[in-house]
């Protein structure tokens, strides 16, 4: 019986191997052998020129990609955890409206959300032009660029995370002892800063540590805002484009020595107290905000609230309906219609992004949804030697910026191996696809694993002692009870295949050109309404996903992260 169930583990664990040396372990060695070379010899001279004089540039961009990240966590955190506290802790008119609202920049991809944030605030956009011409100024009085610009955006599309991490914090914290608290004489200062604070800090370090990451491979503001402003990842993307690999490689290493290592000062942070609490199990509640004038003022702040963060949103929509040639030197748009999205449908060509995106993402997304259950089985269901060791590789593509998991795959498959059946994949279709399974593996294997942990064993144990062999039970009992969670991460690695792009500018051809690709040709040629039409159609795919997650499999948008 011993030796069955260990031959079972094996089965299992083999091909996951496979597929982490394959397409992660073999790539990121490849990247750091890479970056050892200069002119096919073996060398530290590329760590020299990083870190020399000769080339301030790179520590300017390392310098600037790092700050940029810190400051897009204090940014992030100082609109997330008050709205996250407002919307959970006090009851008051349009509540619930408004904390749904809260997550709408969510279903912008990034290159999408930078573009309407250049449309309403940029040089040209039609906020300052308003403001322009409502109080008859010479000039705009303001435009986004510059790290002003890269921080706003970062804000604006990040402060979900803690507000989502930190609202189901809060509604998992007991009343009880915050009441505790308050009944022994503390006041509500001290009470939030020993109590309340402390049991939020695995959400804020898992938030800051989700905004970090995500900064540090941001790469759609700075490519459109930053101008001469450098960050590490737009760094690797000149050097590639270049021809300079080795120094690609060099810049993708230290990214992911600085990325991986907050990891871990993170991960020691959050580890050094046991954040577990002893409760008497009573929901959280909220307080009914009595003074008629502070409810309505709430209400009041609210829909403005509401209404900055759905401009890019209508944006977006009402610039999608702008005929092509029709808005060139006037300040705002004047003719609107449906040619946009008829041409979608009347020319195929127009047509290839869409298509080529929902096909490689499906093609992605399959891939996850099949290896995510049988990685997140066997960490969870079996035991073996270097379980945790397996747990590290299956989150490194996670930790790695997307423009260090370009590189790795530009580096391993440009010649043909083993794991890429001798074929040379560089320059083929399926590189994007292989990319985007290789990016969001973890997303499915940790949604699956969350799902098999509480998954009691005496439910397979009773069906196998009634006679039904393993995979019977494991595709009549096991499959049914976590199709949710394996279903809600393989949407989530879909929808982040349809709007992805720093991995996608690195590696696409004509052929397989992704919507967000279509997106920067169509900024390039000037033509702002089919832009906005291709990101409206990103949104929608987007909006329709989570729409089915929430309403169909019961995943809270707390949970997709």
């Amino acid at each position: 019986m011993l030796n069955a169930e260990k031959r079972k583990t094996a089965l299992l664990l083999i091909p996951i191997i496979l597929v982490l040396a394959g397409y992660v372990l073999y790539p990121s060695i490849e990247t750091t052998i890479e970056s050892f070379k200069q002119e096919g010899a073996a060398t530290l001279k590329n760590y020299a020129d990083f870190f020399g004089s000769k080339a301030s540039s790179n520590l300017e961009a390392l310098w600037n990609s790092v700050y940029i990240s810190i400051l897009s966590v204090l940014f992030s955190a100082l609109i997330g955890v008050p709205l996250a506290f407002i919307f959970n802790r006090y009851d008051f008119p349009g509540r619930k409206f408004f904390s749904g609202a809260a997550i709408m920049p969510i279903v912008l991809p990034s290159l999408v959300g930078v573009m309407s944030f250049m449309f309403l605030y940029g040089e040209a956009g039609l906020v300052p032009n308003a403001i322009k011409d409502l109080f008859n100024l010479s000039k705009v009085p303001f435009s986004i660029g510059g790290v002003s610009g890269i921080l706003l955006v970062h804000a604006y599309t990040m402060y979900p995370y803690f507000y989502m991490t930190c609202s189901s914090a809060i509604n998992n914290i007991d009343p009880s002892l915050e009441d505790a608290a308050y009944n022994l004489g503390s006041n509500r200062w001290t009470v939030f800063w020993k109590v309340t604070f402390p049991l939020l800090t695995p959400a804020l370090v898992a938030a800051s540590l989700l905004v970090f990451m995500v900064s540090m491979a941001s790469f759609s503001a700075p490519f459109l805002l930053a101008g001469g402003f450098r960050v590490l990842s737009l760094q690797i993307y000149f050097s590639k484009i270049n021809g300079n690999l080795e120094m690609a490689a060099t810049q993708s290493v230290i990214l992911s020595v600085v990325s991986i290592s907050f990891l871990l000062f993170m991960r020691w942070f959050q580890n050094r107290r046991d954040y577990r609490m002893a409760s008497k199990g009573i929901g959280a509640h909220r307080s009914e905000v009595s003074n008629p004038f502070l409810k309505w003022i709430m209400v009041f702040l609210g829909i403005v609230a509401m209404i900055i963060l759905l401009l890019p949103h209508a944006t977006l929509l009402i610039l999608s309906l702008v005929p092509e040639g029709t808005w060139t030197w006037q300040i705002y748009p004047t003719t609107f219609n449906l040619e946009n999205y008829i041409l979608l449908f009347k020319d195929t060509s127009i047509w290839d992004p869409v298509r080529n995106s929902l096909f490689m993402a499906f093609f992605a997304s399959l891939g996850c949804f099949a290896f995510g259950i049988i990685t997140s089985y066997a960490l969870v269901k079996r035991k073996f030697i270097g379980k945790n060791l397996l747990d590290i590789l299956v989150m490194i593509p996670w930790a790695l910026p997307a423009t260090v998991v370009g590189m790795n795959l530009i580096l391993a498959f440009n010649k043909p191996t083993p794991f890429s059946f001798g074929q040379t994949l560089v320059g083929t279709f399926w590189i994007l696809p292989l990319a985007y399974f290789v990016r969001f593996i973890p997303l499915v294997v940790r949604s699956t694993t969350a799902v098999l942990e509480q998954l009691d064993d005496s439910i397979e144990e009773a069906a196998q002692n009634l006679g039904a062999k393993w995979f019977y039970t494991f595709r009549k009992i096991v499959l049914p009870i976590i199709m949710p969670g394996v279903l809600s991460g393989t949407l989530l690695a879909f929808v982040q295949a349809v709007g992805e792009f720093p991995t996608s500018v690195l590696l696409y051809t004509l052929s397989n050109r992704p919507i967000s690709i279509e997106i920067m040709n169509q900024l390039r040629m000037f033509n702002l309404g089919q832009a906005a039409a291709y990101g409206m159609i990103q949104v929608g795919l987007i909006a329709i996903v989570l729409f089915i997650s929430y309403k169909f499999l019961g995943v809270k948008s707390e949970n997709t992260m």
